[in-house]
């Protein structure tokens, strides 16, 4: 789509004053903006080929225009001013996010809050996953004489545990070959690889000591499946509450965020790093009036996982989309010393 100069110009001011106001854009506001560079007739007949377009909609018929979901998308791509968030600013993000350190699940539960609380939006985010993802550490912590905590750490970070009960009692013996077979054939294989027929088989083989302790093995098979799912933390959402463009539809949009199969579904369908969906842009007709911006963090130089926000199409995108990269950025090279310590 070619636009003009001038065009381009008036569809960065609409865009702009829509978002600090609320407010359909009128000829004379824009002409005011721009110093009577233009006249209001010249400006109005610039709108109506915006609106021909389909950059721009007319809500009422009296009222000034406002972007549509096409409007912000070609603003945002190419019309946004580049903003950079200033030194205090990430100071700021650092100080609020350091109590977390070293724990990826508390990280992005923190991370959470400082991005509903710097955005007025919903935040989400997922722990780091996908089939890269390994085993790293098993422990085994005796509670008791056939009672055994089994913790499970990954690659990239997550921690999954849970009690195990067994048949026979748990010996100094059994924890040594538990340790010695899980460090030989289980340590640094993919999740997707650890699952109970695998584990069965690796206790068959061991006789007698295996078979006592498959009730620990099928625990690891438990606990490296639920590490491989993608979990979703979402924080904020009492945020949307304040936006009116929510009004119409705002218990249909809380419904759908509580609801974990679509909300992991939009998360992890993007392969980008970066993504920004706006409006009628988003699969799901409960987010017809929403943006989400979404950044992927890393791990290492593996993928992690997703952090992002929920909002109405009417954000400030020059500021929020900076702030969200920043904040993702962070938290990956934090899990990532995390697990180099």
């Amino acid at each position: 789509m070619q636009l003009s100069q001038r065009q381009q110009q008036i569809l960065a001011a609409v865009v702009e004053l829509y978002i600090r106001y609320g407010e359909p854009v009128g000829s004379k506001a824009l002409a005011a903006e721009f110093g009577g560079s233009w006249s209001s007739a010249t400006i109005r007949n610039e709108m109506s080929e915006l609106a021909s377009m389909g950059l721009l909609e007319q809500p009422h018929t009296s009222a000034g225009r406002i972007p549509s979901h096409l409007g912000y998308r070609y603003y945002v791509d190419n019309l946004m001013s580049k903003y950079e968030l200033n030194a205090p600013e990430k100071r700021k993000i650092e100080t609020d996010i350091a109590s977390s350190e070293g724990d990826p699940e508390k990280l992005l539960e923190k991370a959470g809050e400082i991005l509903a609380s710097l955005t007025n939006c919903a935040a989400v985010s997922t722990m780091p996953g996908g089939e890269n993802v390994s085993i790293r550490r098993i422990e085994i912590v005796p509670m008791g004489t056939r009672t055994a905590m089994v913790v499970l750490l990954t690659s990239a970070g997550v921690i999954r545990s849970r009690v195990c009960r067994l048949d026979t009692e748990i010996t100094n013996k059994m924890i040594e070959v538990f340790y010695n077979i899980t460090s030989a054939k289980i340590l640094g294989n993919p999740l997707n690889e650890v699952n109970t027929v695998m584990l069965q088989t690796l206790a068959a083989s061991l006789g007698i000591d295996g078979l006592a302790m498959l009730p620990l093995l099928a625990t690891v098979a438990d606990l490296a499946r639920d590490a491989e799912e993608t979990e979703v933390m979402l924080g904020g959402q009492s945020n949307l509450l304040n936006h009116r463009e929510f009004s119409s539809n705002v218990q249909e949009l809380m419904d759908f965020l509580s609801k974990t199969e679509p909300l992991t579904e939009l998360l992890t369908s993007s392969k980008k790093n970066f993504d920004v969906l706006i409006g009628r842009e988003n699969r799901y007709r409960q987010l017809e009036n929403s943006s989400i911006i979404l950044a992927r963090y890393s791990v290492g130089l593996k993928q992690g996982g997703v952090i992002g926000l929920i909002g109405p199409t009417r954000i400030d995108y020059s500021r929020l989309i900076p702030s969200v990269r920043y904040l993702t950025d962070l938290v990956g090279l934090m899990i990532s010393q995390a697990l180099e310590d």
